[in-house]
């Protein structure tokens, strides 16, 4: 949003085939995005070039042209440098700098201080590599950048973005076909939440919670006086649980005390709330403190639309009643709001409330249930009259903001480094076969049996040094807490790194996790956290030789 105005996926999904340079960073996106991973394959098999910038050897780095396995937390270093060779090798696109952007004098003045030299030192990439990469990813045309999570986990997650949109707007990527700055959303439709409005900065449709006239006009949209300010983050409203400042949550659709770090502290804080609401389509652990919970309908039991990463609204229609009591969460929704005192409207179905978002955000004004029925692909937004074909790619005629900003960045290191106490760094992530907090598929028997427990990737020179093998258990500690795992010696971490999946609450691995979150996002820093590794004497058998091998080489 403060880069180009528009903090979404700039391009589409169906490009990715066709492009010639992919620069993946922070992201595996074999496993934690499968489709878009395959489209990927698609443009690897066709000849593109590859690049991943990532800690572990994931599977698309072991298929990589250059895999830039990069020290954790060390992104802005990488990024930087790479714009400081594209300016020392006269590859910055002027042109689109003077007609499309502002801020470009003082960001070059502050990328002097990034050499190649001290690159390599501080993100452990080769300065040759740094070098070859930015001149590669300049020269060529059809190339873009996609990032995930593992850029934006961490206490600096947007200066991380700030410095990949200052790549992308200084070598004129953006606002072009088979470009841009692709960011791929954690879980779907978080896109159309967010579209929705479920953000404490924005009503739907991006509109600025704190200008007075946006806040006028949903005043008058919804007959009732409205905040002046802003509402609270996900790690705000965390830390204000923990405090005690915070009474009353409603949780929707999410596991909290698997999901948010430091959850051995998050949950004291969870017990002490004098009212806890929780709806969603399953219990989980979150769902033990509730005083109320309100049982929601899945996506097979509803109507309404699903918006992806690449900003695609796509119908979801009902095939199956939901069971018992559960209902669609926004009949639940509404009846709440009445309850509480709002005259909210008597909706018929989930159709009219899109109608009301595309009249109240003029980039959804083209869109409608009916329109989508006609339309088996979808429309990508912005799509503002029903003339409209919908937007493949953004910022055509320049960021829509008007002028892009670049924004200085410099490095600032983890909250938290490996020391002589807790030697190790861990990083959490996905596998491939279970999404999330696991609610869902820790509930499904094909699933589990590919992928049944907890594993922590061990380098083998550091189990050697430890005393355990391939199977044996071990307790992963940090500053916060405990927790039991067993050892998987993998090829993709680097020697003094560790790495385990975040869905399991028998090792319900956010326990261990820094819950200090990005100033400005408020993102907790799930990439960085000191360990130490203590051998368990009970090493219990291994797991079945199929299910390890499952594990070792997922069907990425």
């Amino acid at each position: 949003m403060k880069s180009f105005g528009a903090g979404v996926m700039s391009n589409s999904i169906p490009e990715i085939r066709e492009l010639d340079f992919m620069f993946i960073i922070g992201s595996n996106t074999t496993e934690a995005h499968p489709i878009i991973g395959m489209e990927m394959k698609i443009a690897r098999q066709r000849g593109a070039r590859l690049v991943v910038a990532d800690p572990r050897k994931i599977w698309l780095a072991e298929h990589a042209d250059v895999h830039m396995q990069l020290k954790p937390g060390s992104d802005v270093w990488l990024i930087n440098a790479m714009a400081k060779v594209i300016v020392d090798e006269g590859l910055v696109n002027q042109d689109f700098i003077d007609k499309h952007t502002e801020g470009w004098p003082a960001l070059k003045a502050n990328l002097e201080k990034f050499n190649l030299a001290e690159a390599e030192r501080m993100t452990g990439v080769p300065a040759a590599d740094i070098k070859a990469v930015a001149v590669e990813y300049a020269k060529t045309r059809k190339a873009a950048i996609y990032y995930t999570l593992g850029i934006t986990e961490h206490a600096h997650g947007t200066d991380n973005i700030f410095s990949l949109a200052n790549l992308v707007m200084m070598t004129g990527h953006l606002g072009v076909p088979f470009g841009g700055l692709n960011s791929l959303r954690g879980q779907n439709n978080v896109q159309g939440a967010t579209d929705a409005g479920a953000t404490p900065l924005y009503y739907v449709g991006f509109q600025p919670a704190q200008d007075p006239e946006v806040q006028k006009k949903f005043e008058q949209a919804w007959a009732t006086d409205l905040p002046a300010t802003i509402g609270k983050h996900l790690n705000t409203m965390m830390k204000g649980i923990e405090e005690g400042s915070m009474k009353a949550l409603y949780v929707m659709g999410e596991d909290i005390l698997i999901s948010e770090p430091n959850t051995n502290h998050l949950e004291h804080g969870v017990k002490e709330l004098e009212f806890l609401i929780h709806q969603d389509i399953f219990m989980n652990e979150t769902t033990k403190y509730a005083h109320v919970v309100l049982p929601g309908a899945n996506f097979a039991e509803k109507d309404g639309v699903f918006t992806n990463t690449d900003r695609r609204v796509q119908r979801v229609r009902k095939a199956v009643n939901p069971p018992g009591n559960a209902r669609p969460d926004w009949q639940i929704l509404c009846d709440v709001a009445r309850a509480a005192g709002y005259a909210m409207p008597h909706y018929k179905n989930a159709g009219e409330i899109y109608a009301e978002i595309a009249s109240l955000a003029p980039r959804y004004a083209g869109i409608s249930h009916e329109r989508l029925d006609r339309t088996p692909m979808g429309l990508q937004w912005p799509c503002t009259s029903p003339e409209h074909d919908g937007t493949v790619y953004m910022h055509k005629d320049g960021p829509v903001k008007g002028k892009g900003s670049f924004i200085v960045t410099n490095y600032r290191p983890p909250v938290e480094l490996p020391d002589e106490e807790y030697p190790f760094n861990l990083a959490t992530g996905r596998v491939l076969y279970h999404y999330n907090a696991g609610t869902q598929t820790r509930r499904d028997s094909g699933t589990m049996a590919k992928v049944g427990e907890c594993q922590i990737e061990v380098h083998a020179e550091d189990a050697a040094r430890l005393g355990v093998a391939e199977g044996d258990w071990v307790k992963v500690v940090s500053r916060r807490g405990g927790i039991k795992a067993r050892v998987w010696l993998s090829g993709r971490v680097q020697k003094g790194h560790v790495w385990m999946p975040l869905h399991f609450t028998d090792s319900a691995i956010n326990k261990l996790t820094v819950d200090v979150g990005d100033p400005l996002a408020g993102t907790a820093e799930y990439k960085v956290c000191a360990v130490n590794l203590l051998p368990l004497k009970d090493k219990k058998p291994a797991a079945a030789g199929a299910e390890l091998e499952a594990v070792r080489h997922p069907q990425a």
